[in-house]
């Protein structure tokens, strides 16, 4: 008898079905359930002799390696400090955003001195060569591979294997094990366990390039994310030059850590003073324009964060937001609306975060607010204040953490005045004071920077 058997399988989350279904019981998605053919796995488990022994943790040899440096201080900086040999890294980010452009830089880098393999199976060796053209590479040790079958792939790894081996991407590759089109969620998993254990087996680094789609789920990273040992995420608006570089795991170092990179004629170019960058064109004497500093990682970045409240004679006003949490400006409004008495009903209230970023943390909430206040009484900020702290819903202001790298960061940008929380202005050092300015409440802030009681 034949050991195939049809099944139906989800192309959003992997779910498993004998029988074709309109919708999947697990994700709820519409038309998701593919037709394949899987292998019936022999029931016959490995012998005892072939299987690994159990060992105790004492009796585990263990020497410690230096990790693999590219030079980009960015890039190695997101890593934890440099590839790790022997693991696997995933990096995803929309399509057209830099991803190829990104780490066929750092792979040049990194074969200054070492052997280091480029697979594409999207690009022919001619492509591949014109872009390095372009962004002006030159590395001996990088050698080119336009394939996606997996085995032609581990063939070459054998024959002679590499320091580190970049797939891109991990979508076009297939196994022939597998009667599947290259893409379906069967065919990338299948094809990152294997290149997982070629990683582990011969103690070389491995990227690999996941696009991510709309949902970014369908046959991309998020099926594959427990698998590899780092994920990281390419982000930002094409329509800007800067990339966030950041890792959501990583099983070798902080997944605190983001790196910034501007695109330009030849590349991606780490940003080594990004707040520098992103306060070059900020206005000075407008409603509406704060400071903030916001820390991603163990980095403070200062940007220009803009608010706009405007009259509408439409029954239901508009909350625009863009690089902030659209519910954390619903909930800042109602905090305003209810415990300073300010109206927002016929309104409608845009913000934004210059140069593209987009802000995560809590600690903007008071630069937000002040914002809001500044263009809803049409008065300006000082322009030498930057402002950081949360806002609770009784209208108080929360300490945060990372005070004196903030303080030092905006005393390096050549601000004198700092808005923050009173915890936070109570501990700061003496040196790092300066014109320290600490509030505890919303009330507070419309007093000191307004006059307004």
């Amino acid at each position: 008898m034949s050991n195939k058997k049809t099944i139906f399988r989800c192309q959003q989350c992997g779910y498993v079905s004998p029988k074709w279904l309109g919708r999947c019981p697990d994700c709820q998605s519409w038309q998701g359930l593919v037709e394949e053919m899987a292998i019936k796995k022999s029931s016959r488990g490995a012998s005892l002799s072939s299987r690994a022994q159990p060992l105790a943790l004492a009796d585990i040899p263990f020497e410690s390696e230096d990790r693999l440096q590219s030079g980009i201080g960015e890039w190695d900086r997101v890593l934890g400090g440099g590839l790790m040999p022997g693991s696997i890294v995933l990096l995803a980010g929309d399509p057209g955003i830099g991803k190829s452009t990104l780490l066929l830089q750092a792979m040049a880098q990194l074969a200054q001195t070492r052997r280091v393999l480029y697979v594409s199976g999207e690009e022919s060796p001619q492509q591949l060569k014109l872009r390095a053209l372009r962004l002006k590479i030159e590395a001996p040790n990088l050698y080119i591979f336009s394939e996606n079958s997996l085995e032609a792939l581990l063939e070459v790894i054998e024959e002679k294997p590499p320091e580190i081996v970049a797939v891109d991407s991990i979508q076009t590759f297939h196994s022939r094990q597998l009667d599947l089109a290259p893409g379906s969620i069967t065919q990338v998993r299948e094809c990152t366990a294997r290149l997982m254990r070629e990683a582990k087996e011969r103690n070389i680094g491995i990227f690999l390039i996941g696009h991510v789609t709309k949902e970014g789920s369908i046959a991309g990273p998020r099926a594959l994310e427990h698998l590899v040992d780092t994920v990281i995420y390419l982000e930002g608006d094409r329509t800007h030059t800067f990339r966030l570089l950041r890792a959501v795991k990583n099983r070798y170092g902080s997944t605190n850590e983001v790196g910034v990179f501007e695109m330009k004629e030849l590349g991606l170019e780490e940003v080594p003073n990004p707040s520098q960058l992103l306060l070059a064109e900020r206005p000075k004497g407008v409603a509406g324009s704060v400071v903030a500093c916001s820390v991603e990682g163990t980095r403070p970045l200062l940007v220009e964060l803009q608010a706009l409240v405007s009259t509408t004679g439409w029954m239901q006003p508009r909350r625009t937001s863009m690089g902030v949490d659209s519910n954390r400006l619903s909930l800042l409004l109602a905090v305003l609306e209810k415990k300073l008495g300010f109206n927002f009903a016929q309104h409608d209230v845009f913000v934004n975060v210059a140069g593209g970023v987009r802000l995560l943390e809590p600690a903007v909430d008071l630069a937000m607010t002040t914002a809001l206040v500044s263009t809803y009484l049409d008065r300006p900020v000082p322009p030498d204040l930057v402002i950081w702290g949360e806002v609770g819903l009784a209208g108080e202001v929360r300490g945060v953490g990372h005070t004196a790298i903030r303080a030092m960061e905006a005393s390096k940008m050549g601000f004198s005045k700092y808005l923050m929380p009173k915890s936070n202005a109570d501990r700061l050092s003496q040196e790092l004071a300066g014109d320290c300015i600490g509030v505890r409440s919303l009330q507070e802030v419309l007093e000191i920077v307004f006059n307004k009681g």
